[in-house]
Formats: C-alpha cells, structure tokens, sequence
C-alpha cells in the first residue's frame, strides 16, 4: 500500500502545506493544476521537490473554482469537463517534462472527485479523458464496494489502469463511502486515524461509523499535511507501512 497526498497547492502569496516536510515521507504526489489552486512556479518547485525524493507525480484536476478551491460543484458539459482535464493535464505534463521527469496518474479533486464517484457520466467522461490523453496514465478513485463495477468500466477504454484509493482520517459510512462532513465523527482523531491504518494493512477492512467490518481492496491512502500535526501523523502512518 502507497501514502499519496494533495499537494501543490500554494498560489501565488497564498502558501498552503507543509510540502517540503512532507515529501520525504510519501509515495505519490497529487499535484495541483492551477484551476483550484497551484501556479507555474509551485508547480515548478513541487515537480523539483517530488524528483529529489524520488515521489511519483499525477496530475491533481478540477473544477474551475480557485475562489471555491475546487470544493464546488460546477455543471460542466461532457465536452467542457473532458477539455478541461486534457489543459490541466497537459500544463502539469509539460512542466514536468521540462523539469526532465513525467506524470504517471491523475487524481481528480474535491468536488469533481466526489461526483465523479456519485455520477456514472461525470466519471465516465473522467475515464475518458486519462484514457484518451495521450501519454498512458492511471486514474485514482476511491476504494468502495463497487470496485468491480468500476474496473468494468474502465476495462471499456482498454489500457486505463485504476489505483483505488482510502483515505486514514475519514469514517466510512455503511455503504463505503465517505461520512458526510456535516456529520459527526466524519473526520477521525488521531488515535481513530492511526488504528484505521492499522486495519487497513494488517487486514485490509475498515470499521464503518456503525461497527461494521468493510473490506476494502486498497492500493494507495491519502493522507493530509496541511500543518505540523499532520506531517506528524504521517510520520506515524509511515511507520505503520510494512
């Protein structure tokens, strides 16, 4: 199992994270792409970091929204949302390629990666755009019971690869998906964090917010550094990792 974390996520005089501080310690980076937060030059310093550490890069797309980071639903065409993955894509590509290294994955944001997960045309088009882009990339989706139908899916474009994805501070809902953030418990403690990893490598299920057992295929876990108690955390999770 993988660490991956947003990150990137800096714009202009805005700084958002603790990247340098979190690079050593993970495996995949998600990095922003300038519609909900990212610029050049943090991309430039982000694709410079992750090289140093030896940190595998995927492009980290989503809606128009830097007002919104991203956390807003936008009623996209299929065309609309489809191009607007290729320009992000492709800016954080030739940044990359410029930087003498590459991208390897694409994991949709905030609220184009929640819909992506809820609507079968959003994800679909979503699917499409990785397959159709033209270098071959995986797509991160979130770890659920229907993984089967999504690798049903994604075996319509052929070569898409898929990379299913928990996340170590979220409490699961019954169904697998996400407890909602307006709900209590959604977010764990770091005690409940540290034993969900726990379970997740040494059994490979997760207890939901009912007591159920959910087992979960699960190839990379997002973790957040965002501030010092989260680089901290993923320090712990780190040595959690077999």
């Amino acid at each position: 199992m993988l660490l991956n974390c947003d990150i990137g996520e800096s714009y202009g005089n805005w700084r958002m994270a603790m990247d340098p501080e979190v690079m050593p310690f993970i495996n995949q980076a998600n990095v922003a792409c300038g519609f909900h937060a990212g610029d050049p030059v943090t991309m430039a310093k982000t694709l410079a970091l992750a090289t140093h550490h030896g940190v595998t890069v995927g492009a980290h797309p989503a809606y128009p929204d830097l007002v919104g980071f991203g956390r807003r639903s936008m009623a996209l065409s299929s065309d609309e949302l489809h191009a607007s993955m290729h320009y992000q894509m492709a800016a954080l590509d030739g940044m990359a390629r410029a930087a003498g290294t590459s991208i390897h994955y694409v994991k949709p944001h905030g609220a184009l990666y929640n819909d992506m997960m809820a609507d079968e045309a959003v994800r679909q088009t979503v699917m499409a755009a990785v397959s159709d882009y033209p270098l071959e990339l995986a797509l991160m989706l979130q770890a659920t019971p229907d993984a089967p139908q999504h690798r049903e899916e994604a075996a319509r474009f052929h070569t898409l690869a898929l990379l299913f994805e928990a996340f170590a501070d979220r409490c699961y809902d019954d169904d697998g998906r996400l407890l909602s953030r307006r709900e209590p418990g959604a977010v764990h403690s770091r005690e409940k964090m540290l034993e969900q990893v726990r379970q997740l490598v040494t059994d490979g299920t997760i207890t939901t917010v009912s007591g159920r057992t959910l087992a979960l295929h699960v190839d990379t876990l997002c973790v957040h550094g965002d501030n010092a108690e989260g680089v901290a955390a993923i320090q712990d999770i780190r040595a959690l990792m077999p």
